[in-house]
């Protein structure tokens, strides 16, 4: 932790380098298409998109991430940071608070997670992977309009940074469209969905033929360090799930003590891109953690979480991203009580 920066951890340091160089990459590439019609060839933008994609990826895991645990030390910095963020991410930071902190986090699989694997239900387990992002976004976008709406009546000051960030996002992104429509879309709008695709999609290879009701067996997790370093810990994804609030970089020791021992082999994955291709490529078949045949329960409609949601209640003092209830209090649990369990 740090003490004498702006920043609540020194390694955050790595979080704002790579925000910047989304900024760069993104916007150069803009620039560069815009001015320079010589470079306009496949073996230039090409890689450059990819790489912007990636770019814009890795703010959505950043986003991600600073819901839960803000990364500066004050309230006004955070609620800045989260500007920034939108127009890396491509939405309003804010937004991802509903349908993660408290859909998923607190209804993790259930009828009331709106994110739940189950709505994918192809034969072909490489199309729920796919088009994750697309079965589930309109329930997504249902339950934001009624937190929202909520919101607006229950807690203003979250309302008040939603709308900000949502009006900041679609003037600069719309605006880039009459700039240069061609470049918007290969740097700013491609991005952007590649991000939310890829953000959302996660929960698939996180949480599909896991036991929610296990202790430790409800999120599969990955090691490897590579990826780690580029995303975040994310892949430390059963860590996460048991201490939301716990900062990214505290996340592989606490793994190590806390899950490791007692999590199943299958769940705790070394190499991503090898599950990857046993689980959508070959032998590609949908199959529970334990191996056991995944069978799919009935389809149910989403239950109304929203309106059981109380602002009020302690438990959910901490999960409104830069407006949680207080930000002093947040950062006093994570870095006492916490840290003290990974020493």
């Amino acid at each position: 932790m740090s003490s004498t920066s702006l920043l609540r951890y020194k390694a955050d340091y790595r979080t704002l380098v790579f925000v910047a160089a989304y900024y760069i990459i993104a916007y150069g590439g803009f620039i560069t298409y815009m001015l320079n019609p010589e470079l306009r060839t496949w073996t230039v933008m090409a890689p450059w998109v990819i790489v912007t994609a990636f770019s814009s990826f890795a703010c959505a895991v950043i986003v991600h991430n600073t819901i839960h645990a803000p990364i500066f030390h004050k309230k006004s910095h955070n609620k800045w940071f989260q500007f920034v963020l939108s127009l890396a991410y491509g939405y309003s930071v804010s937004a991802y608070v509903p349908g993660h902190n408290f859909s998923h986090h607190k209804e993790v699989q259930s009828d009331k997670d709106n994110m739940r694997t189950s709505k994918a239900r192809f034969k072909w387990h490489f199309l729920n992977q796919l088009l994750f992002f697309f079965i589930v976004t309109p329930d997504l976008l249902k339950a934001e309009k009624k937190f929202v709406a909520k919101m607006k009546k229950d807690k203003r000051d979250w309302y008040n940074q939603w709308l900000a960030e949502m009006i900041l996002v679609n003037v600069v992104r719309i605006g880039l469209l009459f700039v240069n429509f061609p470049a918007a879309l290969l740097f700013i709008w491609g991005p952007h969905i590649y991000a939310a695709w890829g953000i959302v999609g996660t929960n698939v290879w996180q949480h599909d033929g896991c036991d929610i009701e296990d202790k430790y067996n409800h999120s599969r997790t990955f090691t490897g360090g590579l990826l780690n370093f580029f995303l975040f810990n994310n892949g430390y994804h059963g860590a996460h799930h048991d201490r939301p609030s716990m900062h990214w970089s505290l996340l592989p020791a606490y793994h190590e003590k806390n899950i490791a021992p007692y999590i199943h082999p299958n769940l705790n994955q070394k190499n991503m891109i090898t599950y990857l291709v046993k689980a959508y490529i070959y032998p590609g078949k949908r199959v529970n953690y334990d191996g056991s045949p995944y069978v799919l329960e009935p389809a149910v409609p989403d239950v109304d979480w929203v309106a059981e949601l109380s602002v009020i209640d302690p438990a959910h003092k901490y999960d409104f991203g830069a407006e949680a209830s207080s930000i002093d209090d947040i950062l006093q649990t994570t870095e006492i009580k916490e840290t003290s369990k990974v020493v």
